[in-house]
Protein backbone atom coordinates (compact mmCIF):
# COMPACT_ATOMS: atom_id res chain seq x y z
CA UNK A 1 0.00 0.00 0.00
CA UNK A 2 1.48 3.32 -1.11
CA UNK A 3 1.16 5.67 1.83
CA UNK A 4 1.17 8.97 -0.06
CA UNK A 5 -1.48 7.82 -2.49
CA UNK A 6 -3.64 6.49 0.33
CA UNK A 7 -3.34 9.65 2.42
CA UNK A 8 -4.15 11.73 -0.65
CA UNK A 9 -7.26 9.64 -1.25
CA UNK A 10 -8.40 9.70 2.39
CA UNK A 11 -7.45 13.39 2.88
CA UNK A 12 -7.84 13.42 6.70
CA UNK A 13 -5.13 12.24 9.08
CA UNK A 14 -6.47 12.13 12.63
CA UNK A 15 -4.02 13.09 15.37
CA UNK A 16 -4.83 11.38 18.65
CA UNK A 17 -3.63 12.71 21.98
CA UNK A 18 -5.15 11.05 25.03
CA UNK A 19 -4.62 10.59 28.74
CA UNK A 20 -3.65 6.94 28.39
CA UNK A 21 -3.49 3.96 26.05
CA UNK A 22 -7.03 2.73 26.69
CA UNK A 23 -8.55 6.11 25.86
CA UNK A 24 -6.35 6.43 22.79
CA UNK A 25 -7.50 3.03 21.58
CA UNK A 26 -11.11 4.01 22.24
CA UNK A 27 -10.64 7.10 20.05
CA UNK A 28 -9.05 5.01 17.29
CA UNK A 29 -12.03 2.67 17.32
CA UNK A 30 -14.51 5.54 17.19
CA UNK A 31 -12.72 7.28 14.33
CA UNK A 32 -12.30 4.13 12.27
CA UNK A 33 -15.96 3.36 12.83
CA UNK A 34 -16.83 6.86 11.62
CA UNK A 35 -14.78 6.43 8.45
CA UNK A 36 -11.45 8.09 9.28
CA UNK A 37 -8.92 5.37 8.59
CA UNK A 38 -5.61 7.26 8.65
CA UNK A 39 -4.51 7.98 12.20
CA UNK A 40 -1.47 8.85 14.24
CA UNK A 41 -1.15 8.39 17.98
CA UNK A 42 1.02 11.13 19.45
CA UNK A 43 3.79 10.03 21.79
CA UNK A 44 2.65 12.77 24.15
CA UNK A 45 0.00 10.20 25.08
CA UNK A 46 1.10 8.09 28.08
CA UNK A 47 1.41 4.50 26.86
CA UNK A 48 1.17 5.54 23.22
CA UNK A 49 3.23 2.62 21.94
CA UNK A 50 0.96 0.22 23.82
CA UNK A 51 -2.06 1.79 22.15
CA UNK A 52 -0.41 1.55 18.74
CA UNK A 53 0.46 -2.10 19.25
CA UNK A 54 -3.08 -2.98 20.37
CA UNK A 55 -4.68 -1.04 17.54
CA UNK A 56 -2.36 -2.60 14.97
CA UNK A 57 -3.34 -6.08 16.14
CA UNK A 58 -7.04 -5.18 16.09
CA UNK A 59 -7.38 -3.55 12.66
CA UNK A 60 -6.47 -4.84 9.23
CA UNK A 61 -3.74 -3.16 7.14
CA UNK A 62 -6.26 -0.93 5.34
CA UNK A 63 -6.29 1.17 8.52
CA UNK A 64 -3.20 3.38 8.34
CA UNK A 65 -1.72 3.74 11.81
CA UNK A 66 1.33 5.79 12.67
CA UNK A 67 3.04 7.49 15.57
CA UNK A 68 3.36 11.23 16.05
CA UNK A 69 5.63 13.61 17.96
CA UNK A 70 8.61 11.32 17.42
CA UNK A 71 11.60 13.23 18.74
CA UNK A 72 14.35 10.78 19.66
CA UNK A 73 15.99 7.84 17.93
CA UNK A 74 14.89 5.59 20.80
CA UNK A 75 11.28 6.60 20.22
CA UNK A 76 11.60 5.68 16.55
CA UNK A 77 12.86 2.24 17.57
CA UNK A 78 9.96 1.85 20.00
CA UNK A 79 7.24 2.74 17.52
CA UNK A 80 8.74 0.46 14.89
CA UNK A 81 8.62 -2.40 17.40
CA UNK A 82 4.99 -1.52 18.21
CA UNK A 83 4.00 -1.87 14.55
CA UNK A 84 3.56 1.77 13.56
CA UNK A 85 3.27 2.10 9.82
CA UNK A 86 4.73 5.59 9.59
CA UNK A 87 6.38 8.33 11.63
CA UNK A 88 5.24 11.93 12.09
CA UNK A 89 7.55 14.52 13.63
CA UNK A 90 7.11 18.19 14.57
CA UNK A 91 10.52 19.05 13.12
CA UNK A 92 13.66 17.52 11.63
CA UNK A 93 14.46 15.44 14.69
CA UNK A 94 16.79 12.58 15.55
CA UNK A 95 13.67 10.47 15.49
CA UNK A 96 13.08 11.56 11.91
CA UNK A 97 16.57 10.48 10.85
CA UNK A 98 16.25 7.17 12.68
CA UNK A 99 12.89 6.48 11.07
CA UNK A 100 14.47 6.86 7.64
CA UNK A 101 17.23 4.45 8.71
CA UNK A 102 14.57 1.95 9.81
CA UNK A 103 12.65 2.31 6.57
CA UNK A 104 9.60 3.82 8.26
CA UNK A 105 7.79 6.28 5.99
CA UNK A 106 8.36 9.76 7.42
CA UNK A 107 6.05 12.76 7.49
CA UNK A 108 8.57 15.31 8.71
CA UNK A 109 7.59 18.60 10.30
CA UNK A 110 8.87 21.83 8.72
CA UNK A 111 7.73 25.39 8.08
CA UNK A 112 10.18 27.35 5.96
CA UNK A 113 11.31 26.56 2.39
CA UNK A 114 14.76 25.68 3.69
CA UNK A 115 13.28 23.26 6.22
CA UNK A 116 11.02 21.68 3.60
CA UNK A 117 13.97 21.01 1.28
CA UNK A 118 16.12 19.76 4.18
CA UNK A 119 13.38 17.35 5.28
CA UNK A 120 13.01 15.94 1.79
CA UNK A 121 16.79 15.66 1.39
CA UNK A 122 16.87 13.74 4.68
CA UNK A 123 14.54 11.13 3.22
CA UNK A 124 11.08 12.30 4.26
CA UNK A 125 8.24 10.81 2.24
CA UNK A 126 6.29 14.03 2.74
CA UNK A 127 6.55 17.26 4.69
CA UNK A 128 4.14 18.29 7.40
CA UNK A 129 3.76 22.07 7.26
CA UNK A 130 3.47 22.94 10.94
CA UNK A 131 2.00 25.01 12.41
CA UNK A 132 -0.05 25.60 9.27
CA UNK A 133 -2.40 28.05 10.97
CA UNK A 134 0.46 30.50 11.49
CA UNK A 135 0.37 31.60 7.86
CA UNK A 136 -2.75 29.91 6.49
CA UNK A 137 -3.56 28.23 3.17
CA UNK A 138 -2.03 31.06 1.13
CA UNK A 139 1.40 30.30 2.55
CA UNK A 140 1.16 26.67 1.48
CA UNK A 141 0.22 27.80 -2.03
CA UNK A 142 3.27 30.07 -2.10
CA UNK A 143 5.52 27.22 -0.96
CA UNK A 144 4.32 25.07 -3.81
CA UNK A 145 5.29 27.68 -6.42
CA UNK A 146 9.05 26.97 -6.20
CA UNK A 147 8.52 23.44 -4.87
CA UNK A 148 5.69 22.09 -7.05
CA UNK A 149 6.62 18.46 -6.51
CA UNK A 150 6.99 18.65 -2.74
CA UNK A 151 4.28 16.54 -1.08
CA UNK A 152 2.88 18.76 1.68
CA UNK A 153 0.39 18.03 4.44
CA UNK A 154 -1.10 20.87 6.48
CA UNK A 155 -1.13 20.39 10.25
CA UNK A 156 -1.75 22.71 13.17
CA UNK A 157 -4.97 24.61 13.73
CA UNK A 158 -6.74 23.07 10.74
CA UNK A 159 -10.51 22.93 11.29
CA UNK A 160 -13.50 21.83 9.20
CA UNK A 161 -13.81 25.27 7.63
CA UNK A 162 -10.17 25.65 6.64
CA UNK A 163 -9.43 22.03 5.68
CA UNK A 164 -10.85 22.36 2.14
CA UNK A 165 -8.86 25.58 1.68
CA UNK A 166 -5.58 23.82 2.46
CA UNK A 167 -6.45 21.02 0.06
CA UNK A 168 -7.31 23.58 -2.63
CA UNK A 169 -3.98 25.31 -1.96
CA UNK A 170 -2.12 22.10 -2.80
CA UNK A 171 -1.93 20.04 0.39
CA UNK A 172 -2.45 16.37 -0.38
CA UNK A 173 -3.99 15.84 3.06
CA UNK A 174 -4.68 17.63 6.33
CA UNK A 175 -3.69 16.47 9.80
CA UNK A 176 -6.27 17.32 12.43
CA UNK A 177 -5.84 17.14 16.19
CA UNK A 178 -7.85 19.03 18.78
CA UNK A 179 -10.52 20.42 16.40
CA UNK A 180 -11.43 16.79 15.71
CA UNK A 181 -10.58 15.07 19.00
CA UNK A 182 -12.02 17.72 21.29
CA UNK A 183 -12.17 16.24 24.79
CA UNK A 184 -12.64 12.64 23.62
CA UNK A 185 -9.07 11.81 24.59
CA UNK A 186 -9.69 12.82 28.20
CA UNK A 187 -13.06 11.25 28.86
CA UNK A 188 -15.35 13.27 26.60
CA UNK A 189 -18.13 11.87 24.48
CA UNK A 190 -17.15 9.34 21.83
CA UNK A 191 -20.48 9.93 20.11
CA UNK A 192 -19.57 13.60 19.73
CA UNK A 193 -16.20 12.55 18.33
CA UNK A 194 -17.96 10.44 15.71
CA UNK A 195 -20.13 13.44 14.78
CA UNK A 196 -17.08 15.68 14.40
CA UNK A 197 -15.44 13.01 12.22
CA UNK A 198 -18.49 13.03 9.94
CA UNK A 199 -18.31 16.82 9.72
CA UNK A 200 -14.65 16.74 8.67
CA UNK A 201 -15.20 13.99 6.12
CA UNK A 202 -18.09 15.95 4.62
CA UNK A 203 -15.97 19.12 4.50
CA UNK A 204 -13.23 17.48 2.41
CA UNK A 205 -15.46 15.28 0.27
CA UNK A 206 -15.60 17.72 -2.64
CA UNK A 207 -11.88 18.43 -2.72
Amino acid sequence: MELLAELSRRKVLAIIRADGPDRALECVRTLVGAGITALEVSLTTPGATEAIAKARSEFDPSVLLGAGTVITAAQADEIAAAGAGFTVTPAITRGAHRSVELGLPLLCGALTPTEVVTALDAGALAVKIFPAKLHGPGYLRELRAPLPNAPLIAVGGVDAESAPLYLAAGAFAVGIGSPLLGDAGTGGSQADLAERAATFLAAVSDE
